[in-house]
């Protein structure tokens, strides 16, 4: 087994305007910056592709329109003082990317093609050699911590040297609470007062130790994003009990609404009345045939996702999988509906562009380091969200931004929010559903 690799020769748009101001905010003597595309290809076979596998191996990762702009050597030249970077996936874990990729190549018969992964090639010609610590910045900003890693020379094998961690007991029996709240420290469990009391004495009355695993399990179950359940509980408000839950406060919101709902509460996304639209279907959708028209009731259907944590710390990975959340609620709806057009709404903390200077924003106010910095959660953000839906078809047609500095004491330590919501419209074939909603939270590792 190989690793192949095939570079994309670098367009003239390769890189946006920004992407150059932001590294020449970390090292003033950038000049330019160039971008390659590097397809690590894992290679199965005992011999190298036949000429014609290569054919289609440069088809693939080409440009149909342009001639000898894949090459097996890179197109990029650095000089002495120059810094070539190359950021890619963390190498433990098979990508998306490579999943689409390996079955078009088995789709075109290049059945030795096991796994391939994409990774970006950053030419920074500079004056000078950046210093070690310029390196580091300059490669923070050109990867996603969560998500990228750095190739320091090119990919020899996909196989990693980590193993995983052995699991450990937490001793609340010997040690009580404390030891909870120590291992909640150490794994990054987000364990809250009521969390911490609540397992401990659910241990004790069991009679054992919980193990790491169980406790990390425990974190993710009961985090927001998996107890929409929560909703339904008593709701306490200055000590008295509110006579409705939060969900039951909402839904008689409808006794005095529009009664034009088709179904609500009750499926993935809510659906109001629509009408008779003349349409072009299939004839069979089971294989290629021509296309009639056919005149169906389509309803109009909505479906939100909030995916705030997520972005805040991998920008592209968390929007687009809040935009696969709406996919999958939309086509999960009634018989099945399709997607049609989706907005998307950001709030950011203060952004800081370089060479934009605004009276508003106090570039001492602290972040935290384990969120993405504003501005790159913006950028990443907005390309990770229309990525995915063009994927399916599904454009973003309207965005709504706003940016804001909020400090809140959370624990002591000061903390900036960041928060994206997705919106989707789209009309279902036969029926429809409830909102859908999800909140991320400081204890939520999912989606990452």
């Amino acid at each position: 087994m190989a690793v192949l690799h095939y570079y994309q020769r670098p367009g003239a748009d390769s890189v946006p305007d920004s992407l150059l101001r932001s590294a020449q905010a970390v090292l003033g003597g950038v000049r330019a910056l160039q971008r390659e595309l590097c397809y690590n290809v894992s290679w199965t076979g005992a011999s190298p592709p036949s000429p014609r596998e290569t054919e289609r191996l440069h088809w693939l990762f080409g440009c149909p329109l342009e001639s000898g702009d894949v090459a097996t050597e890179s197109f990029l030249r650095p000089a002495l003082t120059d810094l070539l970077l190359e950021i890619g996936p963390r190498l433990s874990v098979s990508t998306a990317f490579s999943t689409n990729v390996v079955s078009v190549c088995r789709a075109v018969g290049l059945a030795r093609v096991e796994r391939v992964e994409r990774s970006h090639r950053y030419l920074l010609q500079c004056a000078r050699r950046p210093t070690p610590a310029e390196e580091a910045a300059l490669e923070a900003l050109l990867s996603d911590r969560m998500t990228d890693q750095r190739y320091t020379e090119p990919v020899r094998s996909f196989a990693v040297a980590a193993r995983p961690a052995r699991p450990w007991p937490v001793d609340v029996l010997g040690g009580g609470r404390a030891a909870l709240e120590r291992a909640s420290q150490e794994l990054g469990l987000g364990f809250d007062s009521w969390d911490l009391d609540f397992y401990t004495e659910l241990f004790k009355g069991f009679g054992r130790n919980p193990t790491s695993v169980e406790c990390f399990d425990l974190a993710q179950s009961n985090s927001e994003h998996s107890r929409h359940w929560f909703f339904r509980g008593r709701l306490l408000v200055a000590g008295r009990e509110e006579p409705q839950s939060l969900f039951e406060s909402i839904m008689r919101t409808q006794d005095t609404s529009n009664p034009n709902n088709v179904v609500k509460f009750s499926d993935n996304s809510s659906a109001i009345q629509g009408r008779a639209v003349c349409s072009l279907w299939p004839r069979d959708p089971s294989r290629p045939s021509c296309f009639e028209k056919r005149t169906s009731t389509r309803h109009v259907i909505f479906t939100a996702e909030t995916h705030n944590f997520p972005t805040g710390v991998a920008p592209f990975s968390g929007a687009t999988t809040g935009t696969g959340g709406r996919i999958r609620d939309v086509q999960c709806t009634g018989r099945g509906a399709h997607v049609i057009a989706g907005t998307a709404g950001y709030s950011f903390g203060n952004l800081h562009i370089p060479g934009y200077r605004l009276p508003w924003e106090d570039p001492a106010l602290p972040y935290p380091q384990n969120y993405a910095h504003p501005l790159q959660v913006a950028l990443r953000a907005s390309d990770g969200a229309s990525d995915y839906g063009n994927k399916f078809g599904e454009p973003v047609l309207a965005v709504t931004v706003s940016v804001a500095s909020v400090v809140a004491r959370l624990q002591e330590a000061p903390q900036n929010l960041v928060a994206v919501s997705q919106d989707h419209r789209g009309p279902p074939s036969d029926g429809a559903g409830s909102p859908s909603v999800g909140y991320g939270t400081s204890m939520e590792l999912l989606g990452l």
